[in-house]
Order: structure tokens, then C-alpha cells, then sequence
């Protein structure tokens, strides 16, 4: 499957920085086998977590500053900073210069002061440790893997205590003491094919959660982004999501990108439906599938949080309104073909249509779908209804300036 993410590329390109591409689809305490309640649990968690992406910085322009004038660093509970590598069995830094060295000027920065030559940390990292000292209660992990940086883990499952130890004295390098509070880990995916294939073995990635768990300890946060593929022998069989489960805080499971452009020729459906409608391209590529899927498995309902895109995936050449309609390739798209920002389609092509619990838009011979602020209202309806942990997106800077869209989630 594409992911979100990869818009970046070209802009990354052009602006001649490294960075990793992100999580996509096939994208406490608690024992790893723990049964389902009997009961549903009708009390959700209130996390509200965000990605944050090194690279938005420079094309899109969209800086730590960005969280707090849109109302957004109120709404949250939790960023994960997007990505780290992984490399060499190790975990590595993405983008230095993005997250430590780029001068801030006072109109950029979090607190309105301006970074001077001779401070010894700039950067992403400085302008969220000023962010948190405006929302002292906001925590914040580094995120490791996404779709380009994934490839590094089949080494890294070799050595996972070895892994672990890199992990943590990066993230907890005394340069920038402070800023994150735990690892997020972005495999895509154990065992299965993102975009590359791995066949480290379906204990590869209990193993290495487990590692980080004991290195990190409890007074850190551990969490994962995982598979959505809810399948018969998809990606969420590959490995022992349930058997790791015991290892961290939550789960992010990646309920977006079920179907996209990437089908240059339809038929077209919305890429992050809540639930299955008739004529659905694929049986269980749906939220509710997902959730129903690893609250089966034993992963407790309080370590799921629902995952929201916002942003949308369209197809162009498109006669037909309604979903199934057959297109003649991607839509265009500002940083890629087949994706846009919410704050770009919620005026440039309106919703008009919901199916499956989301929004879709014919607009000439477009068609989108994206989630708006009232099908997120009616997914968090759900998310509560099944006693999830919270709720998770990607990714802060396709909001809109007043933070729109994370408005609803609260």
C-alpha cells in the first residue's frame, strides 16, 4: 500500500534534507493473552495524539509554533515526532539539521524568542521543549521507522537488546534532555511486505517491543503504529501483536489508507471507512474490522486507540458519484497525485456524500474522500462505545490554522 507520507519526497528533494516517510495502512500494563471484557467497556480513554513530521518544516512550513497558534497543543496529549531511522541494527537520527540545528527567527518560534548562533540546541527539539513548557502535561515520543525507514528493522530484530540501547541513549541524549517522554515504533511491516519485505518471523516483533519495554522501563512511554490489514492471513497474522501487547502503552493501528490512487483505475472508495458498506472492494479493510479484529487476538481495548487521516485520497477521470466508480488515474494532488490536505479539499472539493462512517466528494471529474468534522464526531462515538484508549492522527499540519479537525476529536 502507499502511505501519507510519501508526498514528501519531492519537497525533501527539492530542499535537499534527509527524512524518513511515514505510517500508513499496512499501518500500561496488561497480560499479552488478556480476554476481551465480558462487558464492553463504555468509558474511552482521552488520549488525543498527534504526528508531528520533521520534513512538514521546510515545504509546507509547518514549525512547532504551527501546534500552538492552531489550538491544537491545547487538544493534545501526546506528539510523535516523525521519524527516526533505523539503520544498521541502530536507531539514528533523521534529519539533524531540522531537528537540532535550524535557527528559529522570533516570528517562527514557540515563545516569540529569536535561537542565536551560540545556544547549544536549535531547532524542532528546542521549539518543543518551548511548547512544553506552555502545556506542561504534553508528552512527547520519538517516532522511529515509517514507510522509507522500516527496512531497518529486520536487522534490528537480530540484536533487539543491542537495538534497544541505541534507542534509548539517543532518545535520551543529554543534548536535548527533556523533550521525549518514550519511543513510538513504526514497523511496516513485521514479517510482511511494506516497502520492502521482511521476513524476520512472526516473534521478531514481540521480541523487540519486549526489549524496549526493559530498557526504557516503566517510567517511559513505549508504543507501536501497526498494521490495519485485518485480513485472513494479512499483516496483523504476520507477527504477535497480541503477544506484545504486554510490552507497551498503546497501540496506533493505521485505520486509514485502505484503499487509494495507488488502484490508478478505481474502483473508488473512501480510504479510511469506519465500517463495511455494500460494495465495499475488500471485505475487512475497515476500522471496525481492525478494532474487532485485535480486541479478538487479546489486545485490550484501552491499548487501541482509532486512527484518523486528515487528509484525503482521490482519483481523477471519475463519472460515477456514488463509491465504485471506475477513474482513469490520481487526482492531483499539491506534494503528490492521489492525496490532499484536509484544509485544501474542505474548500477546493466539499464533501457532498458519507458511506462506511466517512466523507467522499465529486467534484467535476475528482473524486475524494477524507474525514470531516462530523464523521469524526460519529468515529469517536464508536472509539467510546468500544472503550478504545483515545484516538490518533496523521498528521498535525494537514489541519486547518485553527485546528478544525483535532477540535472535533476533543
Amino acid at each position: 500500500m502507499q502511505t501519507p507520507h510519501r508526498s514528501v519526497v519531492r519537497a525533501l528533494l527539492s530542499a535537499a534534507c534527509t527524512a524518513a516517510l511515514g505510517a500508513g495502512l499496512l499501518a500500561g500494563t496488561g497480560t499479552a493473552t488478556a480476554a476481551a471484557p465480558s462487558t464492553p467497556q463504555l468509558t474511552a480513554g482521552s488520549k488525543v495524539v498527534g504526528y508531528f513530521t520533521e520534513w512538514g518544516t521546510y515545504d509546507r512550513k509547518y514549525y512547532v509554533k504551527n501546534v500552538e497558534t492552531s489550538g491544537s497543543a491545547a487538544k493534545l496529549t501526546h506528539i510523535n515526532y516523525a521519524f527516526g531511522n533505523v539503520t544498521g541494527g541502530k536507531c539514528a537520527m533523521g534529519d539533524a539539521y531540522a531537528a537540532t540545528d535550524r535557527a528559529y527567527t522570533a516570528a517562527e518560534s514557540v515563545d516569540g524568542v529569536a535561537d542565536t548562533w551560540d545556544q547549544p540546541l536549535r531547532g524542532n527539539f528546542n521549539q518543543l521543549l518551548k511548547l512544553k513548557k506552555k502545556h506542561p502535561g504534553l508528552r512527547i515520543l520519538w517516532s522511529f521507522g515509517g514507510w522509507t525507514w522500516s527496512n531497518g528493522f529486520g536487522e534490528a530484530a537480530k540484536n533487539p537488546a543491542a537495538f534497544a540501547q541505541s534507542c534509548y541513549d539517543l532518545v535520551k541524549n543529554s543534548k536535548w534532555a527533556g523533550v521525549f517522554d518514550g519511543i513510538d515504533i513504526d514497523w511496516e511491516y513485521p514479517n510482511a511486505c511494506g516497502n520492502t519485505c521482511d521476513a524476520s518471523g512472526r516473534d521478531a516483533f514481540r521480541n523487540l517491543m519486549s526489549a524496549l519495554r526493559s530498557k526504557f522501563g516503566s517510567g517511559n512511554l513505549v508504543t507501536a503504529a501497526i498494521t490495519a490489514d485485518a485480513t485472513s492471513g494479512g499483516k496483523i497474522d504476520a507477527a504477535d501483536y497480541a503477544g506484545a501487547a504486554q510490552y507497551v502503552d498503546w497501540y496506533n493501528p493505521m485505520t486509514y489508507d485502505y484503499f487509494g490512487a495507488w488502484d490508478a483505475k478505481g474502483p473508488t472508495a473512501p480510504h479510511s471507512p469506519l465500517t463495511s458498506y455494500s460494495g465495499i472492494p475488500k471485505a475487512d479493510y475497515n476500522t471496525s474490522a481492525t478494532i474487532a479484529k485485535l480486541k479478538g487476538l487479546g489486545v485490550p481495548a484501552a491499548k487501541l486507540l482509532l486512527g484518523i487521516g486528515f487528509y484525503g485520497r482521490g482519483w481523477t477521470g471519475v463519472t460515477q458519484a456514488a463509491p465504485g466508480g471506475t477513474a482513469t488515474g490520481p487526482a492531483a494532488g499539491t506534494y503528490e497525485q492521489g492525496i490532499e490536505d484536509y484544509k485544501v479539499l474542505r474548500t477546493k472539493c466539499p464533501a457532498n456524500g458519507t458511506v462506511g462512517g466517512t466523507a467522499y466528494a465529486k467534484c467535476g471529474s475528482d473524486w475524494w474522500s477524507y474525514d470531516t468534522p462530523a464523521t469524526i464526531a460519529g468515529k469517536m462515538t464508536y472509539k467510546n462505545q468500544q472503550g478504545l484508549g483515545g484516538t490518533f492522527f496523521w498528521e498535525l499540519s494537514g489541519d486547518t490554522t485553527n485546528g478544525e479537525l483535532i477540535k472535533s476529536i476533543s
